[in-house]
């Protein structure tokens, strides 16, 4: 299961439903959910940020998977099995053409996908620095859904790769950056995309990723924009950093992704 929360029975429609949801499931109502597969096979794979606001639902949802699931994994401390995400990705191209295809043609100097979601303080801060960057004029070009209208948004695109491949660097901010375990697809994105990600996160992908194939931002600050400003001036950088990038991508491609981590998991349960 993956980034499954919902062990509650889905309610049947009409007046009931209000009541139904105060029921506690019966535990033949769960195993049926999961076609009575053994508890023992089954996964729990937790992939959303450990938000400090969501921490009382993140306890509740685990105790809620250790009874239906033998194995459950999710990116922070309060896991029972801490761990990082597998890797999954959101370019629209074929695995194959991921792993041989040509680097893309460079032509803009930089990047931001990103959402106007503001539900918690980390949502907050990065809108914040959204508008920072904006206010400076920082030389960019920003894609997403639902941003505030006064960002100058490019719009959504139903492509990643075109927000992603023409350009040198790309803004890889994670929503959280607490932790030594969250890294999500932001990061995974942008390199397949042979993209110089410059990344807000914390230590996970300095311990999954070759060093030099991203850029760490110090700060979502006066500090982090003067940062960007500075390495996206010219493409140098990225030309450093594409040995460094290549390898990363054969690390996302073959070692990190959630199929070869099914297959390594499987192998280990088999033994």
């Amino acid at each position: 299961m993956y980034n499954f929360h919902d062990f509650t029975p889905t309610p049947p429609k009409g007046w009931l439903q209000r009541f139904k949801r105060l029921s506690k499931p019966s535990p033949e109502a769960v195993k049926a959910k999961f076609r009575s597969v053994p508890q023992a096979q089954v996964i729990s794979l937790v992939r959303e940020p450990p938000f400090a606001e969501k921490l009382k639902q993140r306890t509740a949802d685990y105790e809620q998977s250790k009874a239906h699931c033998g194995y459950v994994s999710g990116p922070d401390d309060l896991a029972p099995v801490p761990d990082y995400m597998p890797a999954i990705w959101y370019v629209n191209q074929s695995f194959q053409q991921l792993d041989r295809g040509a680097v893309p043609e460079k032509v803009r100097p930089c990047s931001w996908v990103t959402s106007g979601i503001d539900r918690t303080h980390n949502h907050r801060q990065r809108l914040a620095f959204l508008k920072l960057l904006q206010d400076h004029r920082l030389n960019f070009d920003l894609y997403g859904r639902n941003l505030p209208s006064e960002s100058k948004s490019l719009g959504s695109v139903a492509n990643k790769s075109h927000a992603l491949a023409p350009y040198y660097y790309n803004l890889a901010i994670e929503n959280y950056a607490d932790n030594g375990w969250y890294v999500s697809e932001k990061l995974w994105d942008a390199l397949l995309s042979w993209c110089l990600p410059i990344y807000y996160g914390g230590s996970a992908a300095d311990k999954l990723l070759p060093p030099g194939s991203f850029l760490k931002l110090p700060s979502l600050d006066e500090q982090g924009l003067h940062y960007i400003q500075e390495v996206t001036a010219t493409p140098d950088a990225w030309y450093a950093a594409k040995d460094a990038i290549a390898e990363a991508r054969q690390i996302i491609l073959h070692k990190l992704n959630l199929v070869n981590w099914l297959s390594e998991f499987v192998d280990k349960f088999d033994h």
